[in-house]
């Protein structure tokens, strides 16, 4: 891999309200920083977390007020992200995430929710799937964009479905009243740009899925926005839907960047509302994947979902990251006709949309991945050890 300022940043650049983590050798450890023209400025002595950042009262006034160490140039630290060319005394980038709690909402768009009955249905297998995606095809119809999920409309395509057998866990949150949200991973668990992300080697169906990731405060204020690649292991939550923890949480299995950017006068919630995210993916064997998830298509306002996640039922103090999930479910084969597709190791996925940047990753097993070890207590610790609290 290899990372520019150019390729990775959003189109417009720095002209956005955009922070992020890095990794400082020097003080071993992870400092906020402004990315700015001049570069990544340190603000870790005013903003000890990326949580703190979220948590002010007005947080684009804080990062365009606040002043620090320039620790390097934009080229300098992009460049020096990916793992196998990193210099290991100068900083890298990191997932812009810490102390917020990394959720993900599930069955959000028709087509997604669609590949989910295919795959509870296929039970793992996905020779299956394409005769399994016909049959529910010609059942429910292949748009569902304009079905409200909890309308009378959905509950009598609901009544429908029931009668016909065809009715699924899937379908209850897809078209139900009630969204599905999950937690993705941890806090201090996502891996950010440039870094390896991680496959289980129990998994022979997986694939990548591009979101976009919004930052929720304390105070249930969506904040900022980014992206994520919220990888799935399609055969391992299609043989049971009990197994989503095993098929979603894993080694390096959340990733996230490349940058938080802050809603300002030049991006917003609409902006959000209209993001079109693209997928490429580029395997040593050759094979190209290409896809688009837009955000249009979504079947629940990113409000809603935020909503959904945190109120007066469900607190989260330190804030909470929340993938909107994916349009996108590739059907492409790979290897074998009717096979699908399947991530290998060494896929390069990158992620992209024009307001928020550039997400690329390698995909590797879990196991070969850096394991993770940098936990909220570590960085607790390193802070206090900077006098930084």
């Amino acid at each position: 891999m290899q990372l520019t300022d150019q390729a990775c940043l959003p189109h417009d650049g720095t002209s956005g309200t955009l922070a992020a983590r890095v990794w400082r050798p020097d003080v071993d450890g992870p400092s906020i920083v402004a990315l700015r023209d001049d570069g990544a400025i340190d603000i870790t002595h005013l903003f000890p977390t990326m949580r703190d950042l979220c948590e002010a009262s007005d947080p684009v006034a804080s990062l365009k007020q606040a002043s620090g160490e320039r620790i390097a140039s934009l080229a300098e630290l992009f460049e020096n992200t990916p793992p196998d060319t990193r210099n290991p005394v100068r900083p890298w980038l990191l997932a812009p995430v810490d102390l917020q709690v990394i959720k993900a909402a599930g069955v959000t768009f028709a087509v997604s929710m669609l590949e989910r009955v295919i795959e509870e249905r296929a039970r793992g297998n996905p020779a299956a799937a394409a005769a399994i995606r016909e049959e529910i095809l010609a059942l429910v119809g292949n748009d569902l964009s304009k079905l409200k999920p909890g309308s009378p409309q959905a509950m009598a395509l609901k009544k429908v479905l029931i009668a016909q057998g065809a009715w699924s866990q899937y379908l209850e949150v897809g078209i139900g009243p009630d969204a599905e949200i999950f937690t993705k991973a941890p806090p201090m668990a996502a891996v950010g740009t440039g870094s390896d992300a991680g496959l289980h080697p129990s998994s022979s169906w997986n694939n990548p899925e591009p979101e976009l990731v919004l930052a929720v405060n304390s105070r249930g204020e969506i904040v900022a926005a980014t992206l994520g690649n919220d990888v799935n292991l399609r055969d391992v939550e299609g043989r049971s839907a009990l197994l989503l923890g095993k098929a979603k949480d894993n080694n390096a299995s959340a990733a996230i960047g490349p940058c938080l950017r802050f809603f300002d006068s030049n991006f917003s919630l609409d902006d959000v509302r209209q993001t079109t995210i693209a997928l490429t993916v580029v395997g040593e064997d050759g094979f190209k994947l290409e896809g688009f998830s837009s955000m249009s298509q979504i079947s629940r306002d990113p409000v809603d979902l935020a909503g959904q996640m945190m109120g007066p039922h469900h607190q989260y103090p330190d804030g909470a990251m929340l993938f909107l999930g994916c349009m996108f479910a590739p059907v492409q084969d790979r290897d074998t006709v009717g096979g699908g597709f399947t991530h290998k190791e060494g896929d390069i996925v990158t992620i992209s949309a024009p307001k928020l940047g550039t997400l690329v990753n390698r995909m590797k097993r879990t196991d070969k991945c850096p394991p993770w070890t940098f936990g909220i207590s570590h960085l607790m610790r390193n802070l206090a050890k900077r006098g930084l609290l």
